[in-house]
């Protein structure tokens, strides 16, 4: 039987240095519940000059992955480095040099994550994932075994505390989206490139995770509606408030027969929900199934010292493995149910419909006639005061439930009315039940 977990790391950034410290700072902790002591033996970085907030006395620090890869004491493969491509190759490496396997990377298991999960299964190794998604907010260990006997009907939530704290911001501040954005990437809450956060990637990597681990399928990327929050303006979220609503970025996922409804939008949901009351960096997430009815989990989304002890919590089982012996168990599958996705189409909500139309008789008539040939009715109506002489005019609709389909053949009808000075803007209102 092994006296101690070795670990090589992979990526010293933020994440990395987040895991050194936790793995110091609760060392005994650590040691004690995992039932056998972890030591991190070798960092691998292209920077490893470059000083961290953390003490690196005693560990070996490379810029050559092999030390990692090729060093038969090492029994755990932590990787931080993101992408795609290297990670793909570095963690099929690890697993066929016999190593267990920690990963934060969502996109990677989101967009091939099918042939390394078969491949730790093939090699009787781990593979785990927990700093994935939702930063320390224990969600994956949640759905893989504290409440894997619940029969999950729906998962939804705010995966993304970039584009959440945006909005924050704009509402906070009256800001319209690109004003917040620069306030973010000041702040260090967005990175240089920010698309995978405010145009849905990220949240839709995130959701297909859960998914597949809540429902039991395979999910592809490209099989998920997504939608990011570029459109927004600060007019839209006060609309919202008036209408008693707040804007999210929402991941949603609702099993329907044996069809899943899944998609990633900015939504309007009611103020009196407790997701409305997630604000700034912070992620939350919503499971409801039988028996266990509904539950929330909240918590920082991101950052290094919350997302590092998500992984040092990896360490800690793949540690509490090693000392039962040489079979490992990953405890999900991602096969057992097959679900069709439902086509965006077909999904059904109200709506919240933005206009910017000339200051003419007949025009509401004219859009409402629109609207009527698709069967939509109308919920509520707010028309705003120009500012200027000649400036279109602000009309905000909300809708009774209808159909996407039908909305979107209605808003292609409006766009093309003389009267209407921009394509209408639609944002999905969701009532969370």
């Amino acid at each position: 039987m092994a006296k101690e977990v070795k670990t090589g790391l992979v990526g010293f950034g933020v994440v990395g240095t987040g895991l050194v410290q936790c793995l110091q700072n609760n060392q005994h902790q650590i040691d004690d519940r995992a039932g056998i002591p972890i030591r991190l033996k070798t960092i691998a970085d292209l920077d490893i000059l470059t000083p961290r907030d953390a003490d690196t006395s005693g560990i070996h620090l490379t810029t050559d992955v092999n030390d990692i890869l090729n060093d038969p004491e090492i029994d755990v493969v932590v990787e931080l480095i993101g992408g795609t491509g290297f990670a793909y190759d570095l963690i099929t490496q690890a697993l066929n040099a016999g190593k267990d396997v920690i990963t934060a990377n969502k996109a990677l298991l989101a967009l091939r994550g099918q042939d390394l999960f078969n491949l730790a299964h093939k090699k009787n190794r781990l593979l785990l994932f927990e700093a994935a998604v939702g930063g320390g907010i224990p969600i994956i260990q949640a759905l893989r075994t504290g409440i894997c006997s619940t029969e999950v009907e729906r998962i939804y939530g705010i995966l993304n505390g970039t584009a959440n704290y945006i909005l924050t911001r704009m509402e906070e501040a009256h800001l319209d989206f690109d004003v917040a954005l620069i306030e973010a990437k000041a702040k260090g809450y967005a990175e240089a490139d920010p698309t995978y956060d405010i145009e849905g990637h990220d949240t839709t990597h995130k959701i297909l995770l859960l998914s597949q681990l809540a429902f039991g399928c395979q999910i592809r990327f490209d099989d998920i509606y997504r939608e990011g929050i570029t459109r927004l303006t600060f007019f839209d979220l006060q609309m919202a408030r008036e209408l008693g609503y707040r804007v999210k970025l929402l991941a949603i996922a609702k099993r329907e027969g044996d069809r899943l409804d899944i998609r990633c939008h900015p939504a309007l949901i009611p103020l009196s929900s407790q997701l409305a009351a997630v604000n700034g960096v912070y992620n939350a997430m919503v499971v409801a199934g039988h028996p266990v009815g509904t539950v929330m989990f909240y918590g920082p989304g991101a950052g290094g010292p919350a997302t590092g002890a998500a992984v040092a919590s990896d360490l800690m089982e793949v540690a509490r493995q090693i000392q039962r012996g040489n079979q490992r168990r990953n405890d999900y599958s991602f096969d057992y149910r097959n679900l069709a996705i439902k086509p965006v189409g077909e999904s059904a909500c109200p709506y919240y419909i933005k206009l910017n139309v000339l200051d003419r008789p007949g025009v509401v008539a004219q859009v409402t006639a629109v609207l009527a040939e698709q069967s939509i009715s109308i919920a509520s109506f707010i028309q705003k005061e120009r500012r200027e002489p000649h400036e279109a005019v602000p009309i905000v609709l909300t809708t009774h439930e209808a159909s996407e389909s039908a909305m979107e053949l209605a808003v292609e009808k409006i766009a093309t009315l003389d009267s209407v000075v921009e394509r209408p803007f639609l944002i999905r209102i969701e009532n969370l039940q």
